[in-house]
């Protein structure tokens, strides 16, 4: 994507966005409601089309040669529709034909039994996690060299979540490069290998996961007996709520010069809490801000 741009009137729904996946990496996409994720993929996917700028998929030029471009791409939308009178086995079929293959793939069929997927059933019976399953064997269909995922796990109990991981490490691992939205955190930390944090249509960083979870915080509340510790002065403990014998803190990095200060007071529990992802992206953007 090179200066990747669309305008709706006086709205810009993407700023000039640039950005490179390679082939192998699984990249995360991130941000709230609105930022511009959604409008990224259909731009790739010439559902519309961009104000200025362009986007290339393996070569070839996602508006011009729109046709080449989705041959290659396996897409599950972040709202799946599905043919309610077609089974399940039906819809991959009609689906693969149009991939040009006259039979479903060996890799799907293991697929959906690691899923635990029932094949026979229509869709319109299907449950929302089961409606999700079948859209991940869709997009995983004929091993495309591209995947475009729209909150993949979105209904899918931890279990499936974890085949889901699985199935995306194997797929880049072949080669694919898999691109797609969340708003897990354990989901991004458990497969990303870079993530791209967008805001209101601009790209705010792109960061390794690595980088990005020694930026992220965790919530720490001390209960203690007794007397507590003063207001501590680190650029990485932040205080920020006091009442009766807890305290909670606010941790960037290593919880160690946490633990140091509070050795000498007398705890009687220690909880901590992973920050949610909201969190994380809005840590970036008060950085972007300051």
């Amino acid at each position: 994507m090179q200066g990747l741009t669309k305008r709706y009137g006086a709205t810009t729904a993407l700023d000039s966005l640039t950005l490179a996946i390679e082939p192998g990496e699984i990249f995360g996409f991130l941000g709230p409601n609105g930022a511009g994720k959604s409008t990224t993929i259909r731009l790739l996917l010439d559902l519309i089309r961009p104000t200025s700028g362009a986007a290339h998929v393996l070569g070839f030029d996602c508006r011009r040669q729109s046709h080449e471009v989705r041959a290659r791409i396996g897409y599950l939308p972040g709202d799946l529709r599905l043919y309610h009178n077609y089974t399940g086995q039906e819809t991959l079929e009609y689906f693969g034909r149009m991939r040009g293959m006259e039979s479903i793939d060996g890799a799907s069929e293991s697929l959906a039994d690691r899923l635990e997927f029932d094949v026979s059933r229509k869709a319109g019976a299907y449950s929302k996690g089961n409606r999700q399953k079948l859209g991940i064997l869709l997009a995983f269909l004929g091993r495309p060299p591209v995947l475009l995922l729209d909150e993949p796990t979105s209904g899918l109990d931890p279990l499936v979540q974890h085949t889901v991981w699985d199935a995306l490490r194997e797929v880049a691992a072949e080669g694919s490069a898999v691109f797609f939205s969340s708003h897990v955190m354990s989901e991004v930390e458990q497969v990303c290998h870079r993530v791209g944090i967008l805001r209101e249509g601009k790209l705010v960083d792109v960061e390794s996961v690595s980088h990005m979870k020694a930026r992220a915080f965790r919530h720490v509340e001390v209960t203690f007996a007794g007397e507590m510790p003063g207001v501590l002065d680190s650029p990485t403990v932040r205080e920020i709520r006091r009442e009766g014998p807890v305290l909670e803190y606010e941790v960037t990095g290593e919880i160690d010069p946490l633990l140091k200060e509070i050795a000498p007071f007398h705890v009687l529990d220690l909880r901590t809490e992973q920050a949610t992802l909201d969190e994380v992206l809005m840590s970036y953007y008060r950085g972007d801000e300051q």
